[in-house]
């Protein structure tokens, strides 16, 4: 090939990567729909839709990390590398009907996922790694009577606020849920932000205790609840032992709370091993853009 005919093509390549990056981009900002995009490849295969891999499309859509991106393409039946404009009839079908039941309407469904699990196993942990790394994601944030721990934030982590304030907000019934945990501090979620960004389409996490995530159920039933459970029990005890921000007394009655909460995991709709931060906070997130409930499993 003349140099300058090498040169061309190489120009042309960097322009395709680039038109496809734009409609990846667009997907995942919700500019576009992944339904309209795969449309417009079919129209014509040689759009930088249509030279799309099937697998950056779906893992374009917000919520979709790789482990759910196999998992509907093995559902699929579509090999990894084929792209959009290159699907035959019945894939095309197959595919329009993922993205419809999917996506329904210019967003994604809306949800409230909560997120629950024994003392220690790393709640707060993967909700703030959540945040850091996921700014898509609304966070709830509790109101607590509980003094704050080093680090954390009013406004951020908790709302700190004393017992006449939180009787306060009973009386004006502004908690989703609240209770007493350890027999000691009250923990509470404020309903009106939830009800907001609910109704504006946009999905919320609520990292909460047992009891909460039992009256969350009752109060919305169309809540996803997720437990998050420790690889071991040894690994809980350590991950406990090891923060140091209680005393003897208070881990070993914690411990006792633990192995309580441990047996209520089956009233769950997801379970998730805490192996590594990050793989779970990927497991919850891709949770927040699902439609349908789906039934009991554990994730490790």
């Amino acid at each position: 090939m003349p140099e300058v005919d090498r040169a061309a093509a190489g120009r042309a390549a960097i322009a395709a990567r680039r038109a496809r990056a734009a409609v990846k981009d667009a997907v995942h900002r919700r500019e576009r729909r992944a339904l309209d995009v795969a449309e417009t490849a079919w129209g014509d295969a040689s759009t930088p839709e249509g030279t799309l891999r099937v697998r950056e499309l779906l893992q374009s859509i917000p919520g979709m990390g790789p482990t759910r991106v196999a998992r509907a393409m093995d559902e699929l039946g579509i090999a990894d590398a084929k792209r959009v404009g290159g699907l035959g009839a019945r894939q095309r079908e197959k595919l329009r009907a993922w993205l419809e039941s999917r996506e329904g309407g210019p967003h994604v469904r809306s949800r409230l996922v909560v997120l629950a699990g024994p003392t220690a196993v790393g709640k707060g942990t993967v909700s703030s790694y959540i945040r850091e790394n996921y700014p898509e994601v609304l966070l709830s944030v509790s109101a607590t009577t509980r003094p704050p721990r080093p680090g954390e934030v009013d406004g951020r982590h908790y709302y700190f606020v004393d017992d006449e304030t939180f009787d306060r907000m009973i009386e004006q019934g502004e908690f989703l849920e609240y209770a007493t945990v350890h027999n000691a501090s009250r923990y509470g979620t404020p309903r009106p932000p939830i009800d907001a960004a609910l109704a504006t389409g946009r999905s919320v996490l609520l990292e909460i205790d047992l009891q909460g995530a039992r009256a969350v159920k009752k109060a919305m039933p169309e809540a996803l609840l997720v437990f998050l459970l420790p690889p071991t029990w040894e690994e809980l005890v350590r991950r406990l032992t090891g923060r140091g921000t209680e005393s003897a007394a208070e881990q070993a009655r914690r411990l006792e709370t633990a192995k309580v909460e441990l047996a209520a995991q089956d009233e769950f709709d997801v379970k998730i091993v805490n192996h590594d931060v990050g793989r779970a906070a990927q497991e919850v997130v891709e949770l927040l853009a699902v439609p349908g409930t789906p039934s009991a499993r554990t994730r490790s």
